[in-house]
């Protein structure tokens, strides 16, 4: 198994997309914020946005001295801005529990606002050079079509799909936080979901699924997330207004995003549920938003 980790790794040396978070020395911090960004959202889009942050933010504490709607308002169309309030969460929870700093040890990182299982390892590899499986969608296909001959992993991370690839992972803690990168880069730009580049893969003669000769199913292996008309989008919409307003916000300045007064006020409400958006009255206002503040 250690062979598909040194062809994946050497692969991975040189062709290996430049990109900022994955600089040496560019600290355990912006590691993180990459990570909160990266989910469900393209490199493309996260680029620009992220960049702004460490800058703005450089350290923990930076960002833990802010209001919430700071965050959210920073964080600008990446979409689940949800996001924003738990990054925010949790370099509260850094300053308060570790002086600052992102921890070493898992257990710890697990305990932090907004950091699931995939998170925490994905850090501490990428950042701190350890030896954990860090597994996501990528990662699961990789391993699933080289290892098993499927043609695609399944709906959700399992405790299997864990013991596979820490299975695939160099016994040194270098190496293997090295393959752990290079293994979701070659589900990311070769061994995709829809139409992988299997010519160009360095683990062609060693893929099951590749030897078996099988298609690949009919249709994507998970079905799209519709956003046009959807309350995501409407939500998106209000945010919107609220991020660039001065202050808070009269009503007639949100109702004109969209024409279905239902869905426009059961957005607004589910906004309000999450936190993203507080009443001043009857205006409305991202967290933190001083009520003498200049209203619309």
């Amino acid at each position: 198994m250690s062979e598909l980790a040194s062809l994946t790794t050497a692969w991975y040396d040189t062709h290996a997309r430049d990109l900022p978070w994955r600089a040496p020395d560019v600290g355990a911090w912006p590691v993180l914020v990459s990570e909160f960004m990266l989910q469900q959202t393209p490199v493309v889009r996260v680029l620009p946005v992220w960049r702004e942050w460490v800058a703005r933010w450089p350290a923990p504490a930076d960002l833990a001295v802010e209001e919430s709607g700071e965050a959210i308002r920073a964080w600008g169309r990446l979409g689940y801005p949800r996001r924003a309030m738990r990054l925010h969460a949790c370099a509260t929870a850094l300053v308060e529990r570790h002086g600052g700093e992102v921890p070493r040890r898992l257990d710890q990182m697990l305990a932090l606002p907004g950091v699931g299982d995939y998170t925490a390892r994905a850090v501490l590899a990428f950042a701190y050079g350890q030896r954990h499986p860090v597994v996501d969608t990528n990662v699961r296909r990789v391993a699933a079509r080289t290892v098993t001959g499927a043609p695609d992993a399944g709906a959700a991370t399992t405790p299997a799909d864990l013991a596979l690839v820490e299975s695939l992972l160099p016994a040194a803690d270098a190496a293997a936080a090295r393959a752990s990168a290079a293994f979701m880069e070659l589900g990311a730009v070769l061994c995709t979901a829809r139409t992988p580049r299997c010519e160009s893969c360095p683990l062609r003669a060693h893929c099951k699924w590749r030897a078996s000769g099988a298609a690949l199913p009919e249709g994507p292996s998970r079905k799209p997330q519709r956003y046009a008309g959807t309350d995501r989008q409407v939500r998106g919409l209000l945010l919107a207004v609220l991020r660039h307003a001065p202050g808070p916000v009269a009503r007639p300045a949100l109702d004109v995003v969209w024409a279905d007064a239902v869905q426009r006020e059961r957005a607004l409400a589910s906004l309000l549920a999450d936190g993203l958006v507080v009443p001043h009255g009857e205006r409305y206002a991202l967290p933190g938003t001083p009520s003498s503040s200049q209203p619309v």
